[in-house]
């Protein structure tokens, strides 16, 4: 198979909230993006639109005052990209190389040459892998199934519900704690007799009345139909063995997540988990003219409309080293695309021959008025 070589001002990969956002106002830049995501793969998870794509009704998202449902917005979201002619390619990338501009990507029969790089491929909650599990119609994701439950929680199927919580950590104590607000009861799966949360994540959850936990066990399944959505799940106590069908009409997975990073390991900082090390002022990561938007780059909001914002942030930082202006780093100076570097407190520049010259205006050096 030949091999296509394309060039490109930018790409985005990634096509969730923030790679869209970053292609609409990158498009509208006229820097002519290419924006490119992996392919629909149940056994990869990957689902082209990110998240959104498997959730039902978007009640917090600004604008839309009755809700919206995930893949509709999602379709919005695209169709304004399209609007201002954002090019699209849906294939997996397989190495890429940031060692020095142009970066390079490759794909199965594709070498794409871009001058800036905005990473939007988003983090995947992780999944117990267990039937039932498996987003509609293969499972019940969307339909009583879910990994976030500020997204969720609020919504009128888990309202004044049983619902079961999956994890033994901080994440999984607030998104219990969260949903007490809605549900009659809320009940923790965790596979010790001891929570892996902080000492104040677990008080909070140990006092509220609504809590109750289910120590040393694990979910097997998953149940219910296609009408009703969750009905109950087989539980097994890890240590008598015995398995029982425990009814509830919702399920939150709060195991973590992991953020798709894999393809930029060694190249760009990362933290321990492997979320993008990014700049507090900017979206700019260790490497000049690499961006980081969304959820690669955020463990904590992990939200549709901060990643959106995260996105808009990366398409001006990168619109703005393009045109040759500096973007601040993480290490606090500022770069531009020659490769200036403008020291922490802005009284320095160094060319990159190695020379040192001062941030001063020209009139200031003369003594002019």
């Amino acid at each position: 198979m030949a091999t296509q070589e394309l060039s490109r001002q930018v790409v985005i990969i990634g096509s969730g909230p923030a790679g869209l956002t970053a292609a609409i106002y990158t498009a509208r830049a006229n820097l002519n993006p290419l924006l490119i995501d992996a392919p629909a793969d149940h056994e990869k998870q990957t689902t082209p639109g990110g998240q959104l794509m498997i959730t039902t009704d978007v009640e917090n998202y600004p604008g839309f005052s009755e809700g919206i449902q995930g893949p509709e917005l999602m379709a919005e979201f695209r169709k304004q990209a399209e609007r201002f002619g954002t090019e699209f390619l849906e294939d997996w990338i397989t190495r890429v190389d940031l060692q020095k501009r142009p970066f390079t990507l490759f794909t199965r029969d594709k070498i794409i040459k871009v001058e800036a790089l905005i990473i939007a491929s988003g983090a995947s909650a992780k999944w117990l892998g267990i039937p039932g599990e498996a987003k509609t119609p293969n499972g019940f994701g969307g339909n009583g199934v879910s990994a976030c439950a500020t997204c969720d929680g609020p919504l009128p199927a888990f309202r004044n519900k049983h619902l079961v919580v999956v994890g033994g950590g901080d994440t999984a104590m607030e998104e219990a704690t969260f949903l007490t607000r809605y549900a009659s009861r809320v009940f923790v799966v965790h596979r010790r007799e001891k929570l892996r949360a902080s000492k104040i994540m677990q008080e909070k959850a140990f006092r509220n009345d609504k809590i109750e936990f289910i120590w040393n066990t694990a979910m097997e399944e998953i149940l219910g139909n296609p009408e009703q959505g969750v009905t109950g799940v087989h539980l097994r106590n890890l240590e008598t063995g015995e398995v029982t069908i425990f009814d509830c009409e919702g399920v939150f997975i709060a195991i973590g997540h992991k953020p798709n990073t894999h393809l930029f390991r060694g190249q760009l900082d990362m933290d321990a988990v492997g979320y993008i090390k990014t700049s507090g002022h900017s979206t700019a990561t260790n490497i000049p003219g690499v961006f980081a938007c969304g959820d690669v780059q955020d463990s904590f909001y992990r939200q549709a409309v901060t990643a959106a914002g995260t996105g808009c942030m990366a398409a001006i930082d990168a619109e703005r080293f393009l045109d040759h202006l500096p973007i601040v780093m993480p290490t606090g100076e500022e770069v531009t695309i020659e490769g200036e570097h403008i020291t922490p407190d802005h009284q320095e520049i160094i060319l990159p021959t190695g020379e040192v010259i001062l941030n001063e205006p020209e009139e200031a050096l003369s003594g002019e008025d």
